[in-house]
């Protein structure tokens, strides 16, 4: 298991992040447990902890292709993407859920988006991945080449497959088995916890 995914794990647990009860997703599906990474906010030491895990995934992708800009779409993954550009020297930008109808209108806050640029698309989660191409489209729409989804973590409901049927490379820092696997091998939760969140993936299949 790579140092990466333990760290986020255990700033998961320590943050409060990672929430076990009754929740309803945005995809519609309904989950036993959930991952709020706005609780970052509140641990500054675990915020920089995925800021971190998610600069040095970056950088590996940098290695191979030019990216020009990051973007996410708000709110999660707005919140950590500034901190994440500040450590890359990379500028950032985000899309809004919908187009601001006063003061600089438009649907994209941080700068302007320029013809050919490549930019690389950032978010916390992913569960199906509608909500990335939601995201990705005004930017497409303006001219920008969009080719890496990069997310904290996949929550292996085939986000990473419709993603990748669409023409995006995909990447994840840490994928929900092994986060689950990180946090029942070092007892941070409990192995009835932990048969939830693998009965619930095996679902999605």
């Amino acid at each position: 298991m790579s140092r990466k995914t333990s760290r986020i794990a255990e700033a998961l647990v320590r943050s409060g992040a990672l929430k076990f009860g009754k929740f309803a997703l945005r995809s519609g599906v309904s989950s036993s447990f959930y991952i709020d990474l706005t609780w970052l906010l509140s641990s500054p030491k675990d915020f920089e902890c995925v800021v971190d895990a998610v600069a040095d995934e970056i950088r590996e992708v940098q290695s191979y292709i030019t990216v020009d800009k990051l973007a996410s779409v708000e709110l999660k993954g707005a919140l950590l993407l500034p901190s994440i550009a500040h450590k890359l020297d990379v500028p950032c930008l985000v899309v809004r859920k919908e187009k601001k109808v006063y003061g600089v209108t438009g649907r994209i806050a941080g700068g302007e988006v320029k013809k050919g640029e490549n930019i690389l698309f950032f978010d916390d989660v992913v569960t199906d991945g509608k909500s990335k191409f939601e995201g990705i489209k005004p930017l497409q729409d303006l001219g920008a080449k969009v080719e890496t989804v990069l997310v904290v973590i996949d929550r292996e409901q085939g986000g990473k497959e419709n993603l990748e049927k669409l023409g995006f490379k995909f990447r994840a820092v840490a994928t929900l088995s092994e986060l689950v696997n990180v946090l029942s091998k070092s007892r941070k939760i409990t192995e009835e916890q932990a048969k939830d969140i693998r009965n619930y993936i095996k679902k999605a299949y």
